[in-house]
């Protein structure tokens, strides 16, 4: 892919995916896309594999030296140390590519094995339901966290129509959530840039949320799984991980909503819980940040002294974060003592810059249009609710923001609009 070298914001753009191929045919034209590598290693799990045609699987088996399928954790394939582990075990001394065969957790594992083994891989995506494809990032969990890892691109995407559509419909409406949850972190992005000065490239930004455009009207259709309508929401998920390439983080693509996701996949796993498909996640976070901005407004609009700084209780900070985060909770804590987030923004005088504030957070979308949307595609916030309960969300709100070294509207929430809990 061409880099772009010539942007306003003064920086190079540059994305290593060489192929995209997202269109019939596309898994017979593997073994051609595989002509210069000798040695190629299979990654996938029952499910992945199989929904491939007989004629497809074939193409995996003959371009290959091993198919390696994965076995899951508990319900579902995990990204941690064991699978790593896993396909470690099955490199050989020339290995020269990995080919993963699935979506997020296959697409994260074969990324994190071929970074820190320096190998190329291949994706060949078999669901619509995440953003990572092209990113550079690879979301792990490493020593019971989730952490997203540097790494690098795949240098192939492929992916058949349909058996994109074939996919669990919770997958598929989990790629929908992921890209209408771009409403959120783009307006993150832009509080960040105004309070903090944080970098914002406007190229990326317009980018990105030209790509939420043409998705969030398809809602109807995906959840239909209209052949056309998911490949366009696949060509848009590939186009915001070539996003997050081009300025080497996930800030395209990631803020508040994302915050909200990973907190209850982490809070799941510590506590043996259920929890929705990522992009579900997004989908349900991104109503609760549009409230939130909602809220900040509301409160602000009615006294002023709402803009002055709470004073946070160090104490019950520490105690609330080893309550929600446990085993998990040391890790936090260093992180935020090492990011120091905490009264940062208050340099900023919030009070009398205040009306900036408010033209970037009337810049998202509304909760009613959100939930709008999430509604249009199948999902129901009555189920987000009953399935994580007011007290945990309500957890979230204050502290799944500091999973992350990221600002975002929840920390301006927490800092000036919070009530005591």
């Amino acid at each position: 892919m061409k880099p772009i070298t010539d942007c306003p914001c003064g920086r190079i753009h540059k994305c290593d995916v060489d192929i995209t191929d997202i269109a019939d045919g596309a898994v017979s034209r593997l073994e051609e896309y595989c002509t210069e590598y000798h040695k190629i290693l299979i990654v996938c799990d029952d499910n992945t594999f199989n929904a491939h045609t007989e004629a497809q699987r074939a193409v995996f088996t003959k371009i290959s030296y091993k198919v390696l399928s994965l076995e899951p954790q508990t319900d579902v394939v995990v990204p941690d140390e064991t699978k790593i582990a896993e396909i470690e075990a099955e490199l050989a001394e020339d290995t020269d590519l990995i080919v993963g065969v699935g979506s997020g957790v296959i697409n994260d594992l074969c990324k994190y094995v071929s970074f820190h083994h320096d190998l190329p891989y291949y994706i060949v995506a078999t669901a619509p339901s995440m953003d990572g494809y092209a990113s550079v990032g690879a979301a792990m969990i490493l020593k019971g966290m989730k952490e997203t890892v540097n790494c690098r691109t795949p240098k192939a995407i492929i992916a058949e129509p349909s058996v994109l559509c074939q996919s669990p419909i919770d997958m598929i409406r989990a790629g929908y959530g992921d890209i209408i949850g771009k409403y959120s972190c783009l307006n993150d992005w832009r509080l960040a840039n105004l309070v903090l000065g944080e970098y914002l490239c406007e190229y990326v930004y317009d980018f990105v949320a030209q790509e939420v455009e043409k998705v969030a009207p398809l809602a109807n259709k995906v959840a239909q799984r209209d052949p056309s309508s998911v490949s366009i929401l696949m060509q848009a998920l590939v186009n915001v991980g070539i996003a997050m390439s081009y300025v080497g983080n996930s800030r395209p693509a990631s803020g508040s909503e994302h915050h909200f996701a990973h907190y209850f996949e982490i809070t799941g796993i510590l506590n043996n819980r259920d929890y929705f498909f990522h992009g579900i996640d997004v989908a349900y976070a991104a109503v609760l940040t549009a409230s939130l901005r909602e809220k900040i407004l509301a409160q602000a609009a009615v006294s002023s002294d709402k803009l002055t700084l709470i004073p946070v209780d160090g104490i019950k900070w520490q105690e609330d974060i080893k309550r929600i985060y446990k085993t998990s909770a040391e890790e936090v804590i260093a992180l935020q003592k090492r990011i120091a987030l905490y009264g940062r923004q208050e340099s900023f005088n919030i009070k009398e810059n205040f009306d900036k504030i408010a033209k970037v957070l009337l810049q998202a979308p509304s909760s009613d249009y959100m939930m709008n949307l999430i509604n249009d595609v199948g999902l129901s916030f009555d189920t987000f609710i009953e399935k994580y309960g007011n007290d945990c969300i309500n957890d979230a709100i204050l502290y799944a923001k500091d999973l992350k070294d990221r600002y975002t509207v929840l920390w301006l929430y927490y800092e000036y609009f919070r009530s005591e809990v």
